[in-house]
């Protein structure tokens, strides 16, 4: 049996149609096309973390750039995994998705954590203000050195 996350029928919802935004935006941009991103990403209030960039990427212009430098045209896949996705809403107007994306593309194998924050916009259409897209590296980190923690 599926857990349950929503309060009620309209976070259910809503978080479907997010998730569905999503996809549909993932389906375009596997085959090397970013348009529905470049609709879903904020224009007035948009910041990216990719392990791809040094820095965070603070504005929508560096991401439309990257969008049409890497992806448009150029990003291809025969399919790809939009795993575990949940959606979780810190009001009604904002959620955040978290889901696993695996792919094996003509630039690389992506194998990412993802984060994007939604917000309800005054129109009532949702755009992500916030993405992150970090690669899973279980097991990088040697925790066999972690320090005792004294406990007062």
């Amino acid at each position: 049996m599926k857990q349950e996350w929503y309060k009620n029928e309209e976070e259910r919802q809503t978080a479907e149609c997010l998730i569905d935004i999503e996809h549909k935006a993932l389906d375009k941009f596997m085959n090397g096309d970013g348009a529905l991103y470049a609709e879903l990403w904020s224009k007035d209030s948009f910041t990216y973390h990719d392990d791809g960039f040094a820095d965070r990427v603070d504005t929508y212009e560096d991401i439309k750039n990257f969008l049409d430098n890497v992806v448009n045209g150029k990003l291809k896949t025969e399919s790809y995994e939009f795993k575990n996705p949940r959606v979780q809403f810190a009001s009604k107007d904002v959620a955040v998705l978290t889901f696993q994306l695996f792919a094996v593309t003509n630039l690389n194998d992506m194998r990412y954590n993802c984060v994007e924050v939604f917000v309800r916009q005054a129109d009532g259409s949702w755009q992500v203000i916030h993405s992150t897209w970090a690669v899973i590296r279980p097991f990088e980190m040697d925790f066999s050195k972690i320090r005792q923690q004294q406990v007062v």
